[in-house]
């Protein structure tokens, strides 16, 4: 005798998760071009955030050497992003830029949790991403 139902009952297809961090064309063209340089000694780059700055908080960006155990880690457009737990709920929905401007470039984050900026753009104000 068989259950009712289950022997046509589908598997429940999962909705993928949206990524933590988002990167545009121009921001994972220059992470793979940093990585090539690095020559294989690194497995990607870890974003994160920490406390300062005038605004309360300021975003982290170094090469990650390992990744650690509860580390989120990101793949988008051929780039590893590794995201340390106590930093992701600052950072969801955040998508990373990289700018070139007339006097230099760097890496931009649009970071829909940000409330505030200091005047320098060095420091924020994060509030973290509300739990759906």
């Amino acid at each position: 005798m068989t259950s009712m139902g289950t022997e046509n009952a589908k598997p429940k297809l999962r909705r993928e998760r949206p990524k933590a961090v988002r990167l545009t064309d121009a921001a994972a063209a220059r992470l793979r071009a940093i990585m090539d340089d690095a020559e294989g000694k690194y497995l990607g780059v870890r974003v994160g955030v920490t406390n300062g700055g005038c605004a309360g908080m300021s975003y982290t960006m170094d090469y990650a050497e390992q990744q650690n155990p509860l580390d989120e880690v990101v793949e988008d457009r051929g780039v590893k992003i590794f995201i340390d737990p106590k930093a992701i709920l600052f950072l969801i929905g955040t998508e990373m830029d990289f700018v070139t401007e007339k006097l230099g470039a760097r890496f931009v984050f649009n970071n829909p949790n940000q409330t505030a900026a200091c005047g320098c753009g060095e420091s924020v104000s994060i509030t973290p991403a509300a739990a759906d």
